[in-house]
């Protein structure tokens, strides 16, 4: 295998963390939302919370995202 192609082979395995954020902050979102729906006094109680979860999933899919760029420009 020449090193292009493991170079492209292993930024494509490096992004996988892109779409776990993506179907992370659906379901972080969407339960916030029934959550909130059901009950609307308490949705200013789960907000922080929410707004955490949303951060640290963002976290893991920009991380996944740096690394494969990093891969694809030779850095590492």
């Amino acid at each position: 295998m020449e090193a292009e192609a493991a170079k492209l082979i292993g930024a494509g395995i490096a992004a996988i963390p892109l779409a776990g954020a993506a179907i992370g902050l659906g379901l972080i979102f969407s339960a916030f939302l029934s959550g909130a729906f059901r009950n609307p006094s308490a949705s200013a109680q789960n907000q922080p919370t929410m707004l955490l979860a949303f951060a640290l999933t963002e976290f893991t899919g920009l991380l996944g995202f740096v690394i494969a760029i990093l891969i694809l420009l030779d850095v590492l």
